[in-house]
């Protein structure tokens, strides 16, 4: 017999899951997802400066390989000469374009 909130039924099946999702609520959902990942890539696509950002720090952590990735990762980030090194790239790579 079910317990309540869907529990297992003799013979170890389970019973219904009243927090399931219907097949339009799945639908939605995957049409959720593959519009969030549109809208990701496009956002990506046009801010070059976050593949900069992400590119140079995994390069500067893979050169360095700090034993401590998140005080390494909190001192890239918030180096004051971030900014300006993220800039002169973007001009390079117009000029180079």
């Amino acid at each position: 017999m079910a317990t309540p909130g869907g529990g297992l039924l003799e013979g170890g099946l389970l019973g219904p899951d009243p927090g399931a999702l219907s097949p339009a609520q799945l639908e939605q959902l995957r049409n959720f997802k593959i519009q969030t990942r549109i809208a990701n890539e496009k956002y990506l696509r046009t801010h070059k400066e976050v593949d900069l950002l992400i590119s140079g720090f995994f390069r500067e952590m893979f050169l360095k390989r700090p034993d401590n990735i998140r005080e390494f990762a909190a001192d890239y980030f918030t180096d004051p000469r971030l900014p300006n090194k993220i800039h002169r790239q973007l001009i390079k790579e117009k000029k180079e374009a």
